[in-house]
């Protein structure tokens, strides 16, 4: 695995089995959650009860940084993660597939950059707060309940088949993803058959 922003661990148990495909910490990135959190809180709080802008056009730039590097060089590199590192120290790891992850990142950078572009551009009232709003349920559900609004939406994406299966997904956080890897598995699992039935009736002939 070449991809910095994504560790492997192949060989080490996670969930009674081993994990081989890419991860991230669990723990990390709900206490990444909580840190965002409470900067946009602060940043709400002065764009709504004293309609000072400054800090929610600050916050939403330093959020379009931190999702730009969690997408491209991974959580464990970017500001806030190496903050949630730092507190998350001496906790077991609880190691969960990246790509929802990576996906769920997108989707706040998309966020983070529209948030960038309203507040910087001097569009103020409803819209940027009504989007911070809906930024911090997002980071509360993540930090507090441990739901991945984004691996939701990924889990989704491959049960309707708008998103190839990939074998590379192996847990999903809150277990967003598990119906997908069941029908993943009974699918490969039926394939197998059909094509070992198919050489025994082969070399039977």
């Amino acid at each position: 695995m070449n991809r910095s922003f994504e560790q492997p661990i192949a060989g080490v148990a996670a969930e009674e089995r081993n994990r081989h495909s890419a991860v991230v910490n669990e723990n990390e990135v709900r206490a990444a959650a909580g840190v965002t959190m409470v900067l946009g809180a602060v940043a709400f709080g002065y764009a709504y009860f004293t309609r000072q802008y400054i800090p929610l056009q600050i916050v939403a730039t330093l959020f379009f940084v931190e999702f730009l590097a969690r997408v491209v060089i991974g959580l464990p590199h970017s500001p806030v993660g190496l903050l949630a590192r730092a507190m998350t120290l001496g906790q077991p790891a609880e190691w969960v597939s990246a790509k929802p992850k990576r996906f769920a990142w997108t989707l706040g950078l998309t966020m983070a950059l529209a948030m960038t572009v309203i507040t910087n551009i001097g569009i103020r009232g409803y819209l940027p707060r009504t989007m911070c709003l809906i930024c911090l349920t997002l980071m509360w559900m993540e930090s507090a309940l441990g739901l991945c609004l984004g691996c939701q939406i990924y889990g989704l994406m491959v049960r309707r088949s708008w998103k190839p299966a990939d074998p590379h997904i192996e847990a999903c956080a809150d277990g967003a993803c598990k119906p997908a890897i069941s029908t993943r598995t009974r699918s490969e699992a039926t394939l197998s058959v059909a094509e070992n039935g198919h050489v025994r009736q082969g070399g039977t002939r």
